[in-house]
């Protein structure tokens, strides 16, 4: 039933949607070679996106800005208007395929009720908004090691601050790209969608008051059941976010919610390693390897719905298999709505649970529709193999929109292999992989955790 609903979800594009990201990449277009020396058909693009967003509360101040920029007069004000332009139209395309997804799920949605938080002390958000400013005037094609180094100084005093580390490491990651990138002139293709999604990200967190959303604003009791755990993994950092239904303790309907612990680390440590890097959480890894719930006590939520994790405020509770959680509760759990700075397409991970289908070269059919498989997701920290989604019958998976299409990112399958039922979760590994093959062969390479551990507190020591 639900694979003819989710048919709905592939019916074409969504009106609107297309024209949006033209604008869009109009906008981006104009970034890559700078905002000191548009052209007319840079200005144009500037210009219809201000066209655009005219008849919004928006239209007066992103024309003023248009205007400005324009003949010339680039300020602080006008881009953080200009990034607030293209964060509106980015926006717009994520609510549109939100709307259409709640639709095909038959999901309801809580309304965003955040407020923002009084404005705080500038500090080194405005060296953060300087390079900022310097990157739009030069344009992508004009970034050379020197600009890239100028960040430096911000991003040193915005990690000491642990309020600013969400800010701090966008930033650096950001520079980072732009650094393996010089000399950027010479590149045959810029990620111009992907450094402006950056850019104007960083732009309006930089702005003082920006990064309350990321702030508690109440505390939840109750029963935690995992659904599935996303991985996120860089070069120097990883971190897991547990989608889970929350069964409130004060009796209201349970929902979805997610949370996230995160490590910083080296890239020499990959697969399974990649859980040790997180021990400092035992309560949660331990109830993501066993399926088990956790009752957690007054634990901080966000207005988006995310739960700030602290271990020490979770008891492990009973099993609570994550199949028959979502079978019994994913349908009528309503979600959080996005924050307002989290509103892009590419942000949308809704957790699905799907059964009785067939796989095919990595696309699932749905009533004549096909859903393409995100088969470059799956973590090498986990069980969860291409052959075991190919030979599923049932997935726990987010769906995602990302280049253009709608994708299923596999959390969790139910497969027969060998005439054997099988089931395996992306955070089964959690104390440990349980596969012999994997555990001979990391005996094998050896701790890579513990040999950096020991070679660090040796140097402390000294």
């Amino acid at each position: 039933m639900l694979g003819v609903q989710l048919a709905a979800l592939l019916d074409g594009a969504v009106p609107g949607v297309e024209e949006t990201l033209d604008l869009v990449a109009g906008f981006d277009a104009a970034l890559v070679y700078g905002f000191a020396r548009l052209d007319e058909q840079h200005a144009g693009h500037l210009a219809a996106v201000a066209g655009a967003l005219g008849e919004t509360p928006l239209g007066p101040a992103v024309g003023e800005a248009v205007e400005k920029v324009t003949a010339g007069s680039i300020g602080d004000e006008q881009l953080a208007v200009l990034a607030g332009a293209r964060t509106a139209l980015v926006g717009a395309v994520h609510d549109a395929q939100l709307d259409r997804l709640d639709t095909a799920l038959g999901r309801t949605r809580e309304s965003w009720d955040g407020t923002p938080s009084e404005s705080a002390a500038d500090g080194p958000l405005g060296a953060s908004r300087s390079w900022l400013q310097e990157l739009a005037i030069t344009g992508w094609r004009g970034v050379d090691h020197d600009l890239v180094s100028a960040s430096d100084q911000a991003i040193s005093a915005l990690l000491a601050d642990p309020g600013r580390r969400r800010l701090a490491v966008l930033l650096d990651g950001l520079a980072a790209e732009l650094r393996a990138s010089c000399p950027i002139a010479t590149m045959d293709r810029v990620p111009a969608r992907r450094w402006a999604d950056l850019w104007a990200r960083a732009l309006l967190l930089s702005q003082p008051g920006a990064l309350s959303a990321a702030e508690p604003v109440g505390v939840v009791s109750g029963r935690f059941l995992p659904l599935g755990v996303d991985v996120h993994e860089h070069g120097t950092a990883v971190q897991i976010q547990v989608h889970a239904i929350l069964e409130a303790a004060d009796g209201s309907a349970p929902r979805l919610v997610r949370t996230s612990v995160a490590a910083a680390k080296v890239d020499t440590i990959v697969g399974p390693a990649l859980w040790r890097l997180l021990d400092g959480h035992p309560v949660l890894l331990k109830a993501l390897a066993e399926h088990r719930s956790v009752e957690l006590a007054d634990l901080p939520v966000t207005a988006g719905g995310d739960l700030l994790w602290r271990d020490g405020q979770a008891t492990l509770g009973e099993p609570a298999e994550p199949f028959a959680t979502a079978r019994l509760r994913l349908t009528d759990a309503p979600a959080s709505a996005a924050p307002p700075l989290d509103r892009h397409p590419v942000r949308i991970a809704d957790p699905v649970l799907l059964e009785g289908y067939a796989v095919d070269g990595g696309v699932l059919d749905l009533d004549g529709k096909t859903l393409t498989v995100d088969l470059d997701r799956l973590p090498g920290c986990g069980p969860v193999t291409p052959e075991l989604v190919a030979a599923s019958s049932a997935c726990i998976g987010l769906l995602r929109w990302d280049g253009g299409r709608w994708l299923l990112q596999p959390l969790a399958v139910q497969a027969m292999v060998k005439r054997k039922a099988v089931e395996a979760h992306t955070g089964d590994w959690a104390l440990g992989p349980t596969d012999p093959k994997v555990v001979k062969a990391e005996a094998k390479a050896g701790d890579a955790v513990a040999v950096l551990r020991e070679r660090a507190g040796r140097l402390l020591r000294k």
